[in-house]
């Protein structure tokens, strides 16, 4: 990856959480728990889903930059929903956490070395898993839940 392919991820993991503000500007309080598209999830499961998995890929980037071959845990994100109540919660603490666990691994991104990107782990469901890797995946992630959100909108209106 150059060294600009990875400043714009960079810049588009940095405007996740904005984008997912805007996907629910207006999104009625009393739709979020709709299922308006058979086996996709409601709107408050999404924002649910990326506060969890935000918090986990925290995590999984303070372990690359820290320890020597780390473990990547994957997860179950169908059995968090359901454990975890996704569709029963408020989504303002989720929103927090999304913002938080963002803009706290923004710092670290904006000051690692070469070093750091090229430091790898093995996940538990990928195998060799780099910085490079974890960046791909999310500075993409929130921006497609955006999406879904958006087309859950569209699809309540009459």
């Amino acid at each position: 990856m150059t060294h600009e392919e990875r400043q714009a991820l960079i810049a588009q993991y940095q405007a996740g959480y904005e984008e997912v503000a805007r996907s629910l500007e207006g999104f009625p309080e009393a739709a979020l728990s709709e299922h308006p598209l058979p086996g996709k999830w409601s709107a408050r499961e999404i924002v649910q889903h990326l506060a969890d998995s935000e918090m986990n890929s925290a995590i999984r980037l303070r372990k690359l930059l820290t320890e020597e071959n780390p473990q990547i845990q994957g997860y179950d994100q169908e059995d968090y929903a359901r454990r975890l109540g996704y569709n029963e919660r408020d989504i303002a603490p989720a929103l927090d956490a999304l913002r938080g666990a963002r803009a706290t691994s923004a710092q670290l991104l904006e000051r690692m070395t070469d070093d750091d990107w090229s430091r790898a782990g093995t996940h538990s469901e990928s195998g060799r898993y780099t910085a490079e890797d974890w960046l791909r995946i999310y500075a993409d992630h929130a921006h497609n839940h955006a999406a879904q959100i958006r087309r859950l909108r569209e699809t309540l209106q009459p």
